[in-house]
């Protein structure tokens, strides 16, 4: 009986243990791909995308980066409550590279969602020669 009994207490320590790990932030960003369409060569654009707090704790946005100095991103606000939104606010400045034609930049997220500490966003654009 005691062994039984031992077995019970094990088995509902655990099940209390499993459920303890369940709140945790989730990043939800509206798309993984931006397209600004096309602009003249000196043109800046901006947009802004949704990001969502899809979990049950504080999503905090630890770091935003680009893969370029003619882009630039952030987040507001860097903590976001759960089932809350922020914007994430891309810029492209077009003038900073004399290049025209197609251009491909990268946009990184880094939070605490433990389950996708890194976000990547891919931001597309046609530069036109200026005229």
């Amino acid at each position: 009986m005691s062994r039984l009994r031992l077995l019970g207490i094990l088995a509902t320590a655990l099940l209390v243990l499993a459920g303890c790990g369940g709140r945790q932030p989730d990043i939800a960003v509206a798309t993984d791909h931006y397209d600004f369409g096309t602009i003249q060569q000196g043109d800046v654009v901006t947009t802004e995308i949704p990001v969502r707090n899809t979990g049950q704790a504080d999503l905090e946005i630890e770091a935003v980066s680009t893969s370029c100095g003619c882009t630039t991103a952030r987040v507001e606000p860097t903590t976001i409550p759960p089932g809350g939104e922020g914007r994430l606010i891309i810029q492209y400045d077009s003038g900073v590279h004399p290049d025209s034609g197609p251009v491909l930049r990268y946009v990184y997220i880094a939070s605490n969602d433990p389950d996708e500490p890194e976000v990547e966003i891919r931001v597309t654009v046609q530069v036109q020669p200026p005229t």
